[in-house]
């Protein structure tokens, strides 16, 4: 199935043929293209017709902790305003922070003025308003240097809160405005502190405005602007105090339901107005028809994710009461929901399961194109926030991966049926027959990170074994997974529906995922060590993973050098950031002296390998010591040591390792034998390279994770992994009646009968 424009269900805006990514590239896709690819949430569905907007970034946003000019974070909000204008949106900022740059640059003043007998006289605050005069002039200054360096026209309007009780004024505003608009100018207002008669930071003297939250507002209304942004420093309106952790995000509010609800914290560590002003100031945007959205200003794009309808922050709209259509899914109401569809999805014959999966492969294909342009938008997100390298490997889908994505989808369907087999008949007595049948374990809750193939293969391994899933991937991955997710069920046929695999979008949601020890029945994290560890510190739910893929080659004396250069190369350089890559290269110390290890390690430099050695080897190979021996450097480095003997690298590995994946590189078989059977790991290889330990390598077909567990299923997890098995018992009539008359054979019968 390939996805169309006409699949949407809500009108679209035809602008902003471009979105920036804030590093100098732009991502080449529409914000029409994003909202109907399924990123548009459905409670921001009215950015599609939003043509004028107002940004209102705060004092806490453009400056740093120290007080001074967060450089980084204003010229990311001008580039973003600059790509916005560019693309047809009338865009106008209000901003602080005038009064607090002032401070600074009168203190730093004072200081170099001051001799060392003033400056040991008590300091007095410095008069606010000298404050505001100096820093609004150094402020605007800096955006029109900002504006200009992208091309763009900034103009700068001080107002005051008694101006607007003037209709001439009013009106002299708004044209002036829409002059500056239509010149493609970028109007930049801030309320001019320096003569204003207010004598408390919180009186509201002229009943109008009472800090640049509320003087939005107002702007909001008399300029008829169709969105108002207010950039905080936290992500948007939270149920309490950010810092508390039982705060949740609250994505909608609701004035009926939140305003007795919530706990306001602290005020704004440097401007006049804090949360409760924004929450005010939107409030009474919203109930004029005008919907506000407060999200984050620290991150370098959420303006352009909010036009493209992404949930993000906290949306105020007049309408929020009505959208029952459209009400936050419950945690547990999506576990079950992914419930009724597994027992719709076991329904089916087999061959209708097989063409689900067909169905998924062909979509893949068809939807490349898109499926790449929104990883490609992700990659480059990750790449200008400074991400490794090897997270943006993980990330990236290119064409090769994608393809070999829909072969081990084609690969699972053509697989033998899972589901529903016959493990084990027995004759209990006569016509008594007792057979073990597999069949799903029920709801899966994977959470991954950072790899949106991973949700392919887990989705594909999910259907072909009749299980419910609900699925959250790292936020870094946020497009490539919704567009995956979104291609996925769509394949889905309506017998079976698109809720049998959910898409979490949030971490709000996970801790209240974890509770449903009653609905989900299994939970499998891909991650890091700290990820696995809080999840399963977390719940009552079987958790099946590994923390960490800590992977050894061993060579031993008896190794062909040439077979070793091959398979520790290949260990190590074909895919540095997969689990099963090596991390530890272990050598017979025999080898130290007869060169060996010098072509071994001439081998991993050629490749670019930085070394670490252990506390034999970075004396001898002259490199830095690691600072330990469990370490998953998931990028071209390894450690590497010196051993007595294979007893001793198996003491190694057992002590050092995550009983992921090793390796022995011997001609000796004794020794090959005795490593095989000691080392106490999921998948233990001879003379072959660790990136073996693989599900679709392995024939499985795809791995919903490789686990180091050593209960229900270890090391690469396909689908029998994500079985269990129940049992049916036909009789006549039986009883048990204290067993008395019953004959028990308990004799073994042929599968099929």
């Amino acid at each position: 199935m390939e996805l169309s424009q006409n699949d949407h269900k809500h009108s679209v805006s035809t602008k902003a043929s471009k979105l920036p990514l804030l590093n100098g590239i732009t991502h080449l896709n529409s914000l029409s293209e994003t909202r109907y690819l399924g990123n548009i949430d459905p409670s921001r569905a009215f950015v599609t017709k939003v043509k004028r907007l107002i940004i209102k970034v705060g004092t806490a946003v453009v400056t740093r902790s120290d007080g001074r000019l967060a450089l980084g974070r204003i010229g990311a909000l001008c580039e973003q305003l600059k790509e916005l204008s560019s693309q047809g949106y009338e865009v106008i900022l209000v901003t602080s922070g005038a009064v607090g740059l002032g401070k600074q640059r009168l203190r730093y003043r004072k200081l170099a003025n001051s001799s060392f007998s003033d400056l040991q006289k008590p300091q007095g605050e410095l008069d606010g308003k000298a404050c505001a005069a100096v820093g609004q002039s150094s402020l605007m200054a800096l955006y029109d240097t900002m504006f200009s360096q992208l091309d763009v026209t900034s103009s700068q309007l001080l107002v005051n809160d008694g101006f607007f009780r003037d209709a001439g004024f009013r009106q002299q505003l708004s044209d002036t405005v829409n002059s500056l608009l239509d010149l493609r100018v970028i109007p930049v207002f801030n309320e001019n502190d320096a003569v204003s008669t207010r004598k408390a930071p919180y009186e509201d003297s002229s009943g109008i405005f009472w800090d640049n939250d509320s003087l939005a507002s107002l702007l909001a209304l008399e300029l008829k602007a169709d969105l108002l942004v207010l950039l905080s420093d936290v992500e948007g309106l939270y149920s309490g105090p950010p810092s508390d952790p039982n705060s949740k995000l609250i994505h909608t509010y609701i004035k009926e339901k939140h305003q007795g609800e919530i706990t306001f914290g602290d005020k704004s560590r440097l401007g006049r107005g804090g949360m409760t002003a924004k929450v005010n100031a939107a409030v009474c945007a919203a109930y004029a028809d005008i919907p506000v959205i407060i999200t984050s200003g620290y991150a370098t794009n959420n303006i352009i994710r909010v036009l493209q309808g992404e949930r993000i922050g906290t949306v105020f709209h007049k309408d929020a009461h009505l959208w029952t259509n459209i009400k936050e899914v419950s945690a547990r109401e999506m576990a079950v929901a992914a419930r009724e569809g597994s027992r719709r999805l076991q329904v089916l014959k087999s061959e209708e399961r097989r063409k689900i999966l067909l169905a998924i492969a062909d979509a893949l294909e068809k939807n490349e194109s898109t499926i790449r342009l929104e990883n490609e938008a992700d990659v480059a997100d990750a790449v200008a926030a400074g991400y490794e390298k090897s997270l943006i490997s993980r990330l990236t889908l290119k064409h090769e991966k994608i393809s070999s994505l829909a072969k081990s989808v084609r690969m699972l369907a053509d697989m033998e049926e899972p589901v529903g087999q016959i493990l084990k008949r027995t004759e209990l007595a006569d016509k008594l027959i007792l057979e073990k049948i597999s069949c799903p374990l029920g709801v899966l809750l994977v959470i991954f990170e950072s790899r949106p193939d991973a949700l392919v293969q887990i989705a594909a391994l999910a259907i072909r074994s009749g299980n419910g899933l609900l699925l959250k991937g790292g936020k870094e991955a946020g497009r490539s997974n919704a567009i995956l997710h979104k291609v996925i069920t769509s394949a889905m046929p309506d017998t079976v529906g698109d809720k049998l695999i959910g898409l979490v979008t949030t971490r709000d949601e996970i801790p209240d995922l974890l509770k449903l020890d009653d609905v989900i029945d299994l939970v499998v994290p891909r991650g890091s060590n700290k990820l696995v560890s809080q999840i399963k510190e977390s719940t009552k739910i079987p958790v099946l993973g590994h923390a960490d893929g800590i992977c050894h080659v061993y060579v031993d004396k008896s190794a062909n050098i040439d077979m070793a250069k091959q398979i520790v190369r290949d260990a190590k350089t074909d895919y540095p950031a997969a689990c099963n890559a090596m991390e530890t290269l272990i050598v017979h110390k025999d080898l130290s002296n007869n060169g060996g290890l010098n072509e071994l390690i001439l081998e991993l430099q050629r490749e670019g390998v930085k070394l670490y050695g252990g506390p034999r080897a970075s004396g001898l190979l002259n490199v830095a010591e690691t600072s330990s021996f469990h370490h998953e450097y998931s990028s071209l480095a390894c450690t590497v040591e010196i051993v007595e003997d294979v007893f001793a690298a198996i003491d190694h590995i057992n002590r050092h390792g995550s009983a992921h994946t090793e390796c022995i590189v011997a001609e000796d078989c004794k020794v090959a034998e005795t490593f095989l059977s000691q080392v106490d790991s999921a998948a233990v290889f001879h003379n072959a390279s660790t990136r073996f330990c693989d599900g679709a390598r392995f024939g499985l077909g795809a791995e919903v994770g490789i686990s180091t567990s050593r209960i229900h299923a270890r090391g690469p997890v396909g689908v029998e992994g994500l079985l269990t098995n129940r049992w049916i018992l036909r009789g006549s009539g039986h009883v048990v009646d204290g067993d008395q008359g019953v004959n028990y054979t308990n004799k073994e019968l042929p599968l099929k009968a």
